[in-house]
């Protein structure tokens, strides 16, 4: 048992599954009943924290490119049901299915199987002998003894198999849910493009690995995890709008963050005279007033999304230094001027 918990941990090494599911989109069940209890989720947007079921009937990850596709090109019925194959002689057939923990319902989809020779090669490694990106393949290989790793997202699962007689079924539980992303200031949506997520592994408030599992996680994507407690740290554009989160993501659940930004897009304008024409090649720097640098650029109509709060703004063109103190208010974008005299 130590040996195959050593190999086990080896193959998780060298095959991380980090795996980012693009797009999900909203699936029409065989009947209104079941449409409503397996949706993935509403046509309303969420607010806060929102987990709802990941449904395994109509819900399937197209292995391909992660989206969901409609029932009527998957199959509904049980993945484990699909006809066994012909097993020659000296073969043995290896029927695979995952679930999301005992008591929950198999995984439909957006699986990837590999299977690994048990017996280590030259340089420590394990040689594939198959992989699968099928929600529940039966392979047939010959009898001897293999390493089976899956990956469902960030979600992975390794056991040895044994294979003897004419076939052998294993089940696998991969406890994982999904994470949907979105960031809002006040009652508007950020536009995806200029907010981003990184996400690590328990609180922020807890010492530990401080490595994101995932970085620049956009608006809208969902990425697949292990159940458990989680971080986000949220940027709203490259400046000092940052937001840290704990979360918390069930097995078989896709949860719905909305992060709150208290900010505002300003776009910054060195000026002869009010309300005229910006002055091209001016260098910028924005300050606290503490005088800690929290943007540098050059232009003539600089954007910064900044933090609510107090600032400082810096101009300077042809070796004159012109400033201006401004306010910032969430939500309340506009034009900052700074008068050239």
């Amino acid at each position: 048992m130590h040996r195959a918990s050593a190999i086990a941990a080896k193959i998780r090494r060298l095959y991380p599954a980090f795996v980012l599911i693009p797009a999900l989109v909203l699936l029409a069940l065989a009947t209104p009943a079941l449409a409503q209890s397996n949706s993935l989720f509403s046509a309303s947007p969420s607010f806060g924290s929102v987990s709802r079921d990941i449904g395994t009937r109509g819900s399937v990850f197209e292995p391909s490119g992660g989206a969901l596709v409609p029932p009527s090109q998957q199959s509904l019925g049980n993945p484990s049901a699909a006809p066994m194959p012909m097993v020659p002689a000296g073969q043995v057939a290896l029927a695979l299915s995952a679930r999301f923990a005992k008591d929950l319902g198999p995984i439909g989809g957006g699986l990837t199987w590999r299977v690994y020779s048990a017996k280590a090669g030259p340089g420590d490694t394990y040689r594939l002998v198959k992989e699968d990106k099928s929600p529940a393949p039966t392979m047939v290989l010959p009898a001897g003894n293999y390493i089976v790793h899956v990956g469902f997202g960030l979600a992975t699962a390794v056991k040895p198999v044994a294979l003897r007689g004419q076939t052998v079924r294993e089940d696998f539980d991969l406890p994982a849910g999904g994470l949907r992303l979105e960031g809002r200031v006040g009652d508007t949506r950020i536009p995806a493009g200029q907010i981003s997520f990184d996400v690590y592994r328990g609180s922020q408030f807890e010492a530990g690995d401080r490595r994101p599992i995932a970085e620049r996680v956009m608006t809208g994507d969902v990425l697949v995890v292990p159940e458990g407690t989680y971080y986000i740290v949220s940027n709203y554009g490259d400046a000092n709008s940052v937001v840290r989160s704990d979360i918390r993501v069930a097995a078989g659940k896709l949860t719905d963050i909305t992060v709150n930004h208290r900010a505002a897009a300003i776009t910054l304008k060195l000026v002869a005279e009010q309300n005229g024409e910006a002055i091209a090649n001016t260098a910028w720097s924005v300050l606290t007033p503490g005088g800690d640098v929290i943007k540098e650029s050059i232009g003539a109509f600089p954007r910064v999304v900044l933090a609510e709060g107090e600032y400082r703004a810096i101009a300077r063109n042809e070796g004159k230094v012109f400033e201006r103190e401004f306010k910032v208010q969430p939500g309340v974008d506009g034009d900052i001027e700074v008068l050239a005299r």
